[in-house]
């Protein structure tokens, strides 16, 4: 093996910094080649497309020239103009004043006490029908104490209903069941009135309200005496067995 020129230089002392040098240059040249954009001359190419077309001559439409009949000629005043002399009289109505002195004194008739006549509005009292001192009595029910006339009266509604109730077949094929909430008012004549439904289907509603007013005239509640509206609730129930 023959010795070195100069046994003191040593080659792979910059190879490490070359390495790097290189690397950077290449990654450098790598990016460039990945951020370089080119553009096509399609948006050049529609202007000049667009500028080489023809200009489009519009078409004027035709307007019809419509011949109007000329106008009617003012009525010409007469050149000589009369006067008629008014000979008819004209009677002047005098407009009598209607305000009054100071002294002047009015005449007002003198009503007694005895002559005023005060019109009785009757109140419209609704008392419901827990707190109510006379119940309405259902026909039947005329015997007994208030206690049993109450217990009488709820007894015989539900027998009106279970005896009255029918099932809607179309709710039956639909198998629409539920309860259906009645609220009505007994009047000051016993008349059942104001019936009201809520329930799950409005074939239901409509068959307990057809019950409920079934219901047979009363005798009407009372209060202190005197025939009052009485509110009453109940519920119908529709199951299917």
């Amino acid at each position: 093996m023959k010795p070195k020129k100069n046994p003191k230089a040593d080659l792979n002392r910059d190879s490490g910094l070359f390495f790097v040098i290189g690397l950077t240059i290449v990654l450098f040249i790598t990016w460039r080649a990945l951020e370089y954009k080119s553009y096509d001359n399609t948006t050049e190419a529609i202007i000049i497309a667009h500028m080489a077309e023809p200009d489009l001559d519009e078409e004027v439409p035709l307007i019809e020239n419509i011949k109007l009949p000329p106008p009617v000629a003012p009525p010409v005043a007469p050149a000589v103009i009369e006067i008629v002399e008014d000979a008819e009289e004209i009677e002047e109505s005098v407009i009598l004043s209607t305000e009054t002195d100071q002294n002047a004194t009015v005449d007002a008739p003198i009503i007694a006490v005895d002559d005023i006549v005060f019109d009785e509005v009757e109140e419209d009292i609704t008392i419901p029908f827990a707190v109510i001192e006379d119940v309405p009595i259902f026909p039947g029910c005329e015997k007994g104490t208030k206690d049993q006339q109450r217990a009488c009266f709820q007894r015989k509604v539900q027998e009106h209903v279970v005896k009255n109730f029918k099932y809607p077949p179309i709710a039956v094929e639909m198998g629409i069941q539920g309860k259906v909430y009645v609220q009505f008012i007994i009047d000051e004549k016993g008349y059942i009135t104001n019936i009201k439904t809520r329930g799950p289907d409005k074939l239901l509603e409509k068959e307990a309200q057809r019950i409920i007013a079934s219901l047979p005239q009363m005798m009407p509640g009372k209060q202190r005496g005197r025939a009052v509206k009485v509110p009453y609730s109940i519920p119908v129930s529709f199951k299917l067995m």
